[in-house]
């Protein structure tokens, strides 16, 4: 008993989490507006990814208190690394890596700075960031050229038409009717807040999404739920579209 509520204060003493654990009979988000999340989010894609880590090394961009990290650290990858800008929230990972016993390093780094880490991951989870991001295709071209080695995880918010239809290479400059087709791609921009969040940026529509991701350099495998997709590298210069490389050296 006395266990349970030090661990109680602990994770009052922590702050409000966004990310719920189950700890025992206690929950660090036990009133998250989406329920128990993000696990109802991980059971809906959780098949997706490969059950079998071991001898690959992971990188989880925006990592909050750490579950996505753990989750693959359970699948038995070698290593493990979590990053993220926000110290609360590292604070929050670092209090569950000591109560889970997972080997799981986190780190306070930005997305645009991957570079600094001079490696290359086997897989790369990059969810529900991107639209918290003033420059969301920067980072994408980024992940590309100095993270990810093979597998790469998006998830993302996604506003408007739902729907994708095949673009050509090239319009013409006198076609306008394509912009207004809800399936043609579409990044809504948010210049104050939405859902009271001042940090969501940029949403896309679904065509929008995928269209960033193969700009990036990467080839959609699976859409194994609504907001996120397993993807891998492709080889740009092959592609011969790596036309912002010049900018990520």
């Amino acid at each position: 008993m006395r266990h349970q509520q030090t661990i109680e204060w602990q994770v009052q003493s922590l702050g409000e989490w966004f990310q719920n654990f189950e700890i025992g009979d206690i929950k660090t988000a036990p009133n998250h507006p989406l329920g128990d999340y993000p696990r109802v989010k991980w059971d809906r894609f959780r098949w997706a990814i490969p059950e079998n880590l071991k001898g690959k090394c992971v990188l989880e961009v925006g990592c909050n208190a750490g579950f996505y990290a753990f989750e693959m650290k359970k699948r038995g990858a070698d290593r493990v690394l979590g990053i993220d800008t926000d110290p609360h929230y590292l604070r929050q990972a670092e209090f569950m890596r000591s109560l889970l016993k997972l080997d799981v390093e986190f780190r306070r780094l930005s997305v645009y700075e991957v570079k600094e880490l001079h490696e290359e991951f086997d897989l790369v989870l990059f969810l529900g960031v991107l639209y918290h991001l003033r420059y969301p295709l920067l980072a994408l071209d980024l992940l590309r050229r100095h993270a990810t080695r093979d597998l790469f995880i998006v998830q993302s918010m996604i506003r408007g038409g739902t729907g994708v239809e095949p673009v050509e290479e090239d319009y013409s400059f006198w076609e306008t009717e394509i912009f207004s087709r809800p399936e043609f791609p579409r990044l809504h921009f948010v210049e104050a807040r939405y859902a009271a969040d001042p940090t969501n940026w940029w949403i896309p529509n679904r065509a929008c999404l995928e269209a960033m991701i193969r700009a990036a350099g990467f080839r959609i495998l699976l859409h194994p739920e609504q907001e996120v997709y397993v993807c891998q590298v492709t080889d740009m210069e092959a592609r011969g579209d790596d036309r912002s490389s010049h900018l990520l050296e």
